[in-house]
């Protein structure tokens, strides 16, 4: 078979071989430690914390976790704190120049701005940390508690909650530079995989059971869940092709008139900004809950909360697609520099051909995203809000929904994509078939 031959394939590149089997010991590494309850906890007496992380605003954020935070384990934070500081550090960086100035500065820069990101994540994890541990105290019945005194409870967990997420960015880190795919995604990834097995078997023994539909329902969603997964890819990988004409060069370094090589193209992404528009849209609709949740216990304050805080709710999921369109636009116009492209083009005697090079280029390239961006945006957002679609008129269970799009669906299909495409460059470098290609091997070169 072809996968068969494929997977031998890339046992024989030693290099590939390593990395993968590097990346796989640190998954495993992080998920060892996600089965670790915090010292002090009686790990018997946590079934409350399961029920709160059930669904809404928490269940999302443990599936994130891989289920660490109904653990209450050492990595109940997981990786959300360091994503959290990336993107802050991101936006700070369209506002402040000495951030600008270190992003122009190449590897020295982006070192210097990867160390800010990590004293960052440390002061969110400060911040965060007390909090969870004060949300245990709530949630849990007090003999869940085996340390006697309060104060050193909370200063050792919110220590070993910070350490373990610092630990958890090591690992991504370490899977970046020695293994294979992006460690902080393959984490994410890995957490959210590893709560969908036991989603499922909820939603199944739910469906069999009683008047749930039998085993046709359960079909038809697997059918609708896998055709989600197909439209998730095709925004993933769609772009559009815009046909580029270089001149060729003369002898002295000059460009000949008139004279042109073989025509090339730019991709343009449909989803240039990938995730990132629901990340920072799910991150908003933390806060109006959050608010009216402090300020005021009048009915208008208690309606905000509840709106709020219902994930599958009609008007949170409204505000939600609108965030997410917005910040597509958002994030599509910093990550994707038409100026520095319509630059480039001029400076190598590339055009488009029917565009004057320099200013025009650069309004025709930032036209195109536009037009591209909002049917992207609306793809997106569709995708984001059909978890609330599927609970709704199809009566998912609320945790097996969550794999019905959102954020988990997108991550994992990203992040397999880009793992592949990087197994795949190693696959074509040494002249053997890729994941993503059919043929005949090749013979390898040494």
């Amino acid at each position: 078979m072809k996968l068969i031959d494929t997977i031998k394939n890339i046992w024989k590149i030693e290099e590939l071989k390593n990395r993968i089997l590097v990346t796989l010991g640190l998954l495993l590494v992080y998920r060892f430690g996600a089965q670790v309850v915090l010292p002090g906890i009686d790990a018997s007496e946590l079934a409350s914390l399961g029920t709160q992380t059930q669904d809404g605003l928490l269940g999302l954020l443990n599936a994130f976790t891989g289920g660490a935070f109904a653990n209450a384990s050492i990595f109940a934070l997981g990786i959300m704190p360091y994503i959290s500081a990336s993107i802050v550090v991101q936006l700070m960086g369209i506002a402040i120049p000495y951030l600008q100035k270190l992003q122009k500065e190449g590897e020295s820069g982006r070192k210097k701005i990867n160390q800010i990101t990590r004293w960052l994540t440390i002061a969110i994890t400060l911040v965060q940390g007390p909090g969870y541990i004060y949300n245990l105290f709530a949630t849990l019945p007090p003999e869940a508690f085996v340390i006697a005194n309060q104060t050193v409870f909370v200063v050792s967990s919110v220590i070993i909650i910070s350490t373990g997420c610092v630990f958890a960015m090591w690992l991504g880190e370490k899977i970046t530079d020695k293994g294979i795919g992006n460690g902080i995604s393959l984490l994410i990834m890995v957490g959210i995989i590893a709560t969908l097995p036991q989603s499922f078997v909820q939603n199944f023994a739910s469906r069999t059971s009683g008047d749930g539909g039998g085993m046709i329902m359960v079909l038809i969603e697997l059918v609708i869940w896998f055709v989600i997964i197909l439209a998730s890819v095709l925004l993933v990988m769609a772009v559009r092709q815009i046909p580029v004409q270089y001149a060729r060069r003369t002898a002295g370094g000059g460009y000949e008139k008139n004279v042109f090589g073989s025509r090339q193209y730019i991709p343009l992404k449909l989803n240039a900004s990938g995730v990132m528009p629901i990340i920072f849209a799910q991150a908003i609709m933390f806060v109006p809950g959050m608010i009216a949740s402090q300020i005021s216990e009048s009915e208008m304050a208690q309606g905000v909360t509840a709106a709020f805080s219902d994930i599958f709710g009609l008007w949170y999921n409204v505000v939600f697609a609108l965030l997410i369109i917005i910040f597509t636009y958002f994030y599509t116009a910093i990550t994707v520099p038409t100026n520095k492209m319509a630059d480039d083009l001029k400076r190598s005697g590339g055009f488009i051909p029917g565009i004057r090079p320099g200013g025009e280029t650069s309004e025709y390239l930032d036209k195109i995203m536009s037009q591209i961006t909002l049917p992207g945006s609306i793809f997106l957002a569709l995708i984001a809000i059909f978890p609330a679609i599927a609970v709704k008129l199809l009566n998912v269970q609320q945790g097996w929904a969550l794999f019905f799009g959102g954020t988990s669906l997108l991550i994992m299909v990203g992040v397999a994509i880009d793992t592949m495409q990087q197994v795949n460059s190693y696959l074509l470098n040494r002249h053997y078939d890729g994941l993503m290609k059919t043929g005949k091997n090749r013979k390898a070169v040494a």
